[in-house]
């Protein structure tokens, strides 16, 4: 049995990881009262009686979580952004390689990916790494996302029947070019050059788009769509979670909420002669948030990744 504390349990992914663990018999999840949530002695004393903490919580206050953590055989999920780019803490994005993997299975210290960011490196990493593109290459990105992913607030203000009529319309946002996840795109891609980024939020509850689109010809190796696809697919070949979608299987239209409730993402490559489509649909509280965070979980655990995961 494993002793499991969720700081930040109230939260939507918080939330959501408590979903995924309260019906597994390995998981003995550490409760607070709601009175005692906030007070730092009553969580330190939670948080160093588990075996693995998951911080779901603002920046600031997950690392003032990690600082209240003194006993090193506990080991912590951050969902936050506050580690992401920690040389001492791991990226959770067991995909990108096998060492990334086995670093991720002996890890005390993981930072869970950003949504957005994942769909992001899933495309872009490989190619860096295959030296199909080259680490200065101008990246942009288009991001459209349900509204969960703004957190509590942001989903009482769509779900209020009396709603600004603006919320009936995507919105795009971080109109400065300055997201969050910005830095771990850059990180885990291996980018020289910071790429151009537009988020969207749009009025369905949960489900993300992201999508890259490249020249061929400012590719360090002219790859086609064909080449690509493929590259793609032997790439993440041996994964769980991520599938590349065949040309057959590419619709006319990509829905951003086909995996609304699952813990996968699917990869699209689309495009012409010049230019070439790439996108990664995923659900941003799944495979973008808590489905990632238990998935690493299992891997540091030792169990199958996909245990309680769809």
């Amino acid at each position: 049995m494993y002793n499991v504390f969720i700081d930040g349990k109230e939260g939507t992914t918080g939330l959501q990881i408590y979903e995924r663990l309260e019906k597994r018999g390995d998981v003995n999840i550490i409760t607070l009262p709601e009175e005692q949530r906030k007070i730092p002695e009553f969580r330190k004393k939670c948080l160093n009686s588990a075996d693995i903490c998951f911080l779901c919580l603002p920046d600031a206050a997950a690392k003032e979580a990690v600082s209240l953590i003194d006993n090193p055989d506990v080991r912590v999920i951050d969902a936050s952004t506050a580690h992401r780019t920690d040389h001492d803490w791991v990226y959770g994005l067991p995909e990108l390689s096998r060492e990334r993997r086995e670093r991720i299975s002996k890890a005390k210290r993981v930072a869970n990916p950003g949504c957005y960011a994942t769909g992001f490196i899933s495309l872009v990493a490989p190619l860096v790494k295959g030296g199909i593109a080259a680490p200065d290459y101008p990246f942009a990105a288009h991001g459209v996302s349900g509204y969960s992913g703004a957190g509590k607030k942001t989903i009482a203000v769509y779900e209020n029947t009396e709603r600004d009529k603006a919320l009936d319309s995507p919105r795009q946002y971080a109109v400065t070019l300055s997201h969050k996840h910005l830095p771990e795109m850059v990180k885990e891609c291996g980018l020289s050059v910071k790429p151009l980024f537009i988020p969207e939020i749009c009025d369905f509850y949960c489900g993300m788009c992201v999508t890259v689109p490249v020249y061929r010809k400012l590719l360090a190796k002219k790859y086609d769509v064909k080449s690509i696809r493929e590259y793609f697919a032997e790439y993440y070949a041996s994964q769980n979670f991520i599938k590349v979608a065949s040309e057959d299987d590419t619709p006319a239209f990509i829905p951003a909420n086909e995996l609304a409730g699952t813990n996968y993402l699917k990869i699209y490559v689309s495009g012409n002669d010049e230019q070439i489509f790439m996108a990664s649909v995923l659900d941003n509280l799944g495979k973008g948030a808590s489905g990632a965070a238990v998935q690493n979980m299992n891997i540091m655990l030792g169990l199958d990744e996909t245990y309680s995961l769809i």
